[in-house]
């Protein structure tokens, strides 16, 4: 039976026959859904929109192309929010991303699709994006493993922008393990050996704002995993990450405004209200605003730590119903998530354990000393 006929998830836009024969590699024959922002030639891809409902790419982003040239095998462009400005998945174009897991709750997003298919056993491997929570979010909705790289890290040449400054691509899986070889072959790095014992583990109960002055209350959830950190031999501390100087947001705003700017206002009828709304926002931002946010986040991004890694939930809140406003859950919800990316620094999401560090190698340490125990 196809895969087609089995997903009954909606995770799927376009589905593709596999060729007869993979690469080999070490990821023969992984079948890989590549999210329907990230460009693959010959395959349709969407972005999620109405606007690119029939853009067929005359090329493969890099990023996919090093995961196929080591064996994986493309299946389909996952569903995702309408250009990847969501976090719940809900398509006006294509649908509502459903969660296998936790039946009638959000899968998350922006790459909700991805983490349905995977936690449904639909593909192996996933390719998706991270902007502000969009890998991480849905892996803890679904139960699966999400990664967002360090900015920078892999190349973002062929995903659609959101948000250059925060806008990553990353793996996601089943495993940690499989999130490490997927890292490595993006990455071109040595996967790193299992680390946590003799690490300073901060553990952070209320994540800081994005400099908006708006701090999201107090979550013990990951105080929970401190005593099996220390079972592997970390030394876990009360910890908090300073605030930015100043409001960040513009700087968001000004990005995805100048992302759509060929398609937006001029074709505002062919976006989905909640995006549509987004980039009215995003019209009005004052240019002074967008100077001081992108100094903000420069000097943010020089803070070093006095811990080795921190640990926090992923979710900021419950999981809303898969029918929820997003605009009204979009922010409490990804609390945890969005500071990491104006930061610049990797998360891996176990679930709800988010590992954060200024590089990867640290959190794919411990993410594999964690799943190994």
């Amino acid at each position: 039976m196809p895969s087609s006929a089995r997903d009954e998830h909606n995770a799927v836009i376009t589905w593709v026959d596999p060729p007869a024969e993979a690469k080999r590699g070490p990821l023969s024959g992984k079948r890989l859904l590549v999210k329907d922002l990230i460009d693959t030639r010959g395959i349709r891809t969407t972005y999620g929109s109405r606007i690119y409902a029939n853009h067929v790419p005359e090329r493969t982003a890099p990023a996919v192309q090093r995961l196929v040239d080591a064996g994986a095998v493309i299946v389909g462009k996952a569903n995702l929010h309408e250009f990847a400005w969501g976090v719940t998945s809900q398509n006006p174009w294509y649908g509502t991303v459903r969660n296998p897991v936790r039946s009638g709750r959000t899968t998350g997003g922006s790459s909700g699709g991805n983490a349905a298919a995977l936690a449904a056993g639909l593909c192996d491997l996933g390719l998706g994006t991270d902007t502000g929570c969009s890998i991480r979010l849905p892996a803890a909705c679904c139960g699966v493993v999400g990664l967002k790289p360090r900015w920078g890290g892999i190349p973002l040449e062929g995903v659609f922008p959101l948000c250059p400054t925060f806008d990553t691509v990353g793996p996601m899986a089943r495993t940690v393990e499989d999130i490490a070889v997927m890292w490595s072959l993006l990455a071109g790095k040595r996967v790193p050996e299992p680390r946590l014992a003799g690490l300073t583990v901060g553990v952070i109960t209320r994540p800081p704002s994005v400099g908006d002055g708006d701090r999201p209350d107090e979550s013990l959830a990951a105080e929970a995993h401190v005593a099996r950190l220390e079972q592997l031999g970390a030394r876990c501390v009360a910890a908090e990450i300073p605030e930015p100087e100043s409001n960040t947001w513009p700087v968001f705003f000004h990005e995805a405004r100048e992302s759509h700017r060929a398609t937006f206002p001029s074709r505002a009828d062919d976006y989905g209200e909640n995006v549509r709304h987004k980039l009215e926002l995003a019209q009005s931002v004052a240019g002074d605003n967008v100077a001081a946010a992108y100094g903000a986040i420069e000097s943010w991004r020089r803070y070093v730590p006095e811990v080795d890694l921190f640990v926090s939930p992923v979710l900021g809140i419950e999981l809303p119903p898969e029918n929820c406003n997003e605009l009204d859950v979009r922010i409490p919800l990804t609390a945890f998530l969005r500071p990491i990316n104006i930061l610049g620094w990797a998360g891996l999401a176990i679930g709800d354990l988010q590992l954060i560090a200024p590089d990867d190698e640290t959190v794919l340490a411990a993410g594999l000393a964690w799943e190994r125990a």
